[in-house]
C-alpha cells in the first residue's frame, strides 16, 4: 500500500494542476488577474495531495523514482485532459514522444 498510495496522490495532484495550468484556456474571455486567482486556488488543491504523496512515497522510492512516476502520470493525465476537456486531437507524434519518455521509466527504475 505504501507504493500505491504516493501514486493514488500524485493522480489526484496531476488533475488540479493540470486544471489549475491549463483549464483557463477554455475562459480567454476572463480577466487575466482572475484566471490566475482562480488558478492558484486550484494549485493550493494540488499541493495538498502533491506534498504528501512526496512525503509517503520518499519511503518507498528515490527522488528520481518519484519524479519520474509524476513526470508519467503528468503525461497520462494531460493527454485526456487535452483530448476530453479542451478537444484537441491526440497526435501520432505525441504517442512517440511519450513512449520515449515511458523508456526513461526502465532506465530510471532498473538496478544496474
Amino acid at each position: 500500500m505504501k507504493a500505491i498510495l504516493p501514486i493514488i496522490l500524485l493522480t489526484i495532484s496531476n488533475v488540479f494542476m493540470t486544471f489549475a495550468w491549463y483549464g483557463h484556456l477554455k475562459f480567454k474571455h476572463k480577466a487575466l488577474w482572475l484566471v490566475i486567482l482562480v488558478s492558484w486556488l486550484i494549485a493550493f488543491a494540488e499541493y495538498c495531495f502533491q506534498v504528501p504523496a512526496n512525503r509517503i512515497g520518499s519511503d518507498v522510492f528515490t527522488t528520481a523514482q518519484l519524479k519520474t512516476i509524476q513526470e508519467v502520470i503528468t503525461l497520462v493525465v494531460f493527454a485526456a485532459f487535452s483530448m476530453l476537456y479542451l478537444k484537441e486531437e491526440f497526435k501520432w507524434n505525441y504517442l512517440v514522444g511519450f513512449s520515449l519518455i515511458v523508456l526513461a521509466v526502465f532506465f530510471i527504475f532498473k538496478k544496474w
